[in-house]
């Protein structure tokens, strides 16, 4: 990736953040070299233009109250105000953004970033570049997705299960077809027979209207009753189903087992004095980088340096190390400190900051373990009171399908002597006269009567078939959402393995360019590997993915060896500190978010490095802002932009 340097010119106004008074700075989009002395408010105007972005990483001048930057960059204004509210600073405004995370990790890398330092304080370098992910919302991605899979592949199964039952309907449906033509075969015949027969119309119209009048209400009853019939054996099915499903989910109450009464509040508590914990280690984390940040700024421009009460440093005892026989001045007791002395206090201070990240860490450990036991807990529960709720439900089902055939039989029963009463009736109508004609029309009215229950059946298994094909058809589009499911399942599992490997592959991939650019004489490589290991997570071992940093030399006659960074001179650790940050804006891409990079506190590496790895850097972000010394900007190209004043 490259970023084109093109765009507006960037401007930032500044009022009383970190050593400055009043300033106003121009960028234009490139390099951009902060050129001065130590004191000249150059790491001050870095910290305010990463304040008007939205870090928190700003202090306000030591003399005033309140502090203001204003960026205007691409026709927009931005701002930012800090107010001292006794130890702490509250911030206000519309910064470019709400959240700079990733910002403060892997764009602003001034002298204490965190990923820029990691690689000399031997910090967990996979942690920082994970930092920014949410692991959480990836698991409830995964959690949805997978519940969308199972009901996917519950309606395939059903689709499977409908193929099944098609054939055996095609089969009944000709079978019905072939018997209803079989019944209108004979009932054209019995028509044409009763045709011929029934050749005294007039003189038996009135006989024969009585008739068919009883014959019509005896086919509505025999409907009716073969309609009960069908209904008493569907609900007899059924009522075989529900007391098989009963059983089913009887059984499967009977192997699941109880949540422990009580446990789940527990471990609710368990999570709450954690969590509490955990937001009161990071709120005197987000302390203690700000009394570093305070103190540094102040020694690098001759301020006031500040203390505060935290973990055991007190303001008594630190005033004590401040004291006695130099000229900055503390800014709680008035007193007088010398510098090497603060110096030793800040990189105290820098210890209880990287024991306090470790807190934390642990504490996120613990709120893991006892989150998932919750879930699991929480899912048993939910699983016996669903069983619970469906044992119930399934057991009024059964009763109410009780009722229902007692209610069917009851019907039957009765349409069955009324069935009987109506026969009675024609039986007692009939004659030996009539009794073939008669006889010819009860069989005809039987047989239409047959023929009706059977296109009726015809009907309903063609329905049934239709929309078997018609679920069938769906088949193809639901195999396609569940192959686009576990695409995105498999996305969003190998989301994070992605994102470590890419931030190896960009952090090698620079660190060899870099390396040949520098030519440190007997580094043959810096590498990163990924893998994994298997450590203690709560009660339990997982097996947790690391970051091994690899350090190669060469000696004299040109064997290579493997060394350790804790060899690695100051330049060469600074270097790779860089490029260990390059590597997560990349991954990360901060340059689609964050148009600044900030470089300072580049000492360490002699200036023609320096120049190199400037030209290097440049590629990558619209501004790069970078804080030189006067002697190492001269080996830089003149086509850079330069500020050399910033009002104090």
């Amino acid at each position: 990736m490259s970023t084109e340097q093109t765009g507006q010119k960037a401007e930032i106004s500044v009022e009383n953040i970190g050593g400055i008074e009043r300033a106003t700075v121009a960028f234009e989009p490139g390099v951009t070299l902060l050129v001065g002395n130590n004191a000249t408010n150059r790491t001050s105007l870095l910290s305010s233009v990463m304040a008007v972005i939205g870090s928190d990483d700003a202090a306000v001048k030591g003399d005033a109250d309140e502090g203001y930057a204003e960026l205007t960059i691409n026709g927009e204004t931005y701002t930012r105000t800090l107010k001292r509210d006794g130890t702490t600073v509250v911030t206000s405004g519309e910064p470019y953004l709400e959240d700079t995370t990733v910002a403060d990790l892997f764009a602003f890398l001034l002298e204490n970033n965190e990923a820029r330092q990691a690689i000399a304080q031997n910090d967990d370098l996979r942690e920082i570049i994970m930092r920014p992910v949410d692991t959480d919302e990836i698991q409830n991605e995964l959690d949805q997705l997978k519940q969308q899979q199972d009901d996917l592949e519950q309606e395939l199964e059903e689709i499977d299960s409908l193929k099944g039952r098609l054939p055996s309907l095609e089969e009944k449906r000709s079978d019905l077809q072939e018997g209803i033509d079989e019944k209108r075969t004979e009932l054209e015949e019995l028509e044409a027979e009763l045709r011929e027969k029934d050749t005294d119309v007039q003189q038996r119209q009135q006989e024969k209207d009585e008739l068919e009048e009883k014959l019509n209400k005896l086919q509505q009853k025999r409907g009716e009753l073969e309609d009960v019939r069908y209904d008493i054996e569907t609900e007899q099915d059924s009522l075989s189903e529900l007391k098989s499903e009963y059983h089913d989910v009887e059984q499967e109450l009977s192997e699941l087992s109880d949540v422990p009464a009580g446990e789940l509040g527990d471990i609710e508590s368990e999570l709450d004095q954690l969590r509490t914990r955990k937001q009161e280690v990071k709120a005197k984390l987000s302390e203690l980088q700000s009394i570093i940040q305070f103190n540094e700024d102040m020694l690098e421009e001759d301020g006031v340096i500040s203390t505060v009460e935290l973990d055991g440093i007190n303001d008594d005892s630190l005033t004590d190390q401040l004291l006695p026989d130099k000229t900055i001045q503390c800014w709680t007791c008035g007193s007088t400190v010398e510098r090497e002395q603060i110096s030793a206090t800040v990189d105290q201070l820098q210890t209880v900051r990287q024991q306090k990240f470790q807190e934390v860490q642990d504490i996120e450990s613990d709120i893991e373990s006892f989150r998932e036991q919750k879930q699991e807990l929480e899912q048993q529960k939910r699983r016996r009171e669903k069983l619970d709720m469906r044992l119930q439900r399934v057991e009024q089902n059964i009763d109410e399908s009780k009722d229902r055939i007692t209610e069917l039989q009851q019907r039957r029963d009765r349409l069955t002597d009324a069935i009987e009463t109506i026969e009675d009736e024609i039986n007692e109508q009939e004659d030996e006269e009539r009794n073939e004609v008669l006889s010819l029309h009860k069989q005809a009215n039987q047989l239409e009567y047959n023929l009706g229950q059977l296109e009726n059946e015809r009907e309903r298994i063609e329905e049934e078939i239709a929309d078997i094909e018609q679920r069938i058809d769906d088949e193809g589009e639901i195999k396609a959402e569940i192959e686009e499911n576990k695409k995105e399942i498999a996305d969003l599992r190998t989301k994070i393995e992605r994102i470590e490997q890419d931030a190896v592959e960009e952090f090698n991939r620079h660190m060899d360019a870099i390396l040949d650019r520098l030519a440190y004489d007997n580094i043959d490589r810096i590498w990163l590997e990924q893998r994994e290991t298997e450590v203690r997570e709560g009660r339990r071992k997982v097996s947790k993915s690391v970051f091994e940093l690899h350090v190669v030399r060469n000696t004299p006659d040109g064997v290579a060896y493997e060394d350790t960074v804790d060899h690695l001179s100051e330049s060469e650790r600074e270097v790779t500190g860089l490029i260990f940050a390059l590597a997560g804006y990349l991954t990360h891409a901060v340059y689609e978010t964050v148009p600044f990079m900030l470089l300072d506190s580049l000492e360490a590496i002699d200036a023609e490095r320096i120049a190199r790895l400037i030209e290097y850097f440049q590629s990558y972000s619209q501004y790069l802002l970078v804080a030189l010394l006067p002697e190492d900007a001269n080996a830089l190209d003149d086509e850079y932009t330069r500020v050399t004043e910033i009002e104090g």
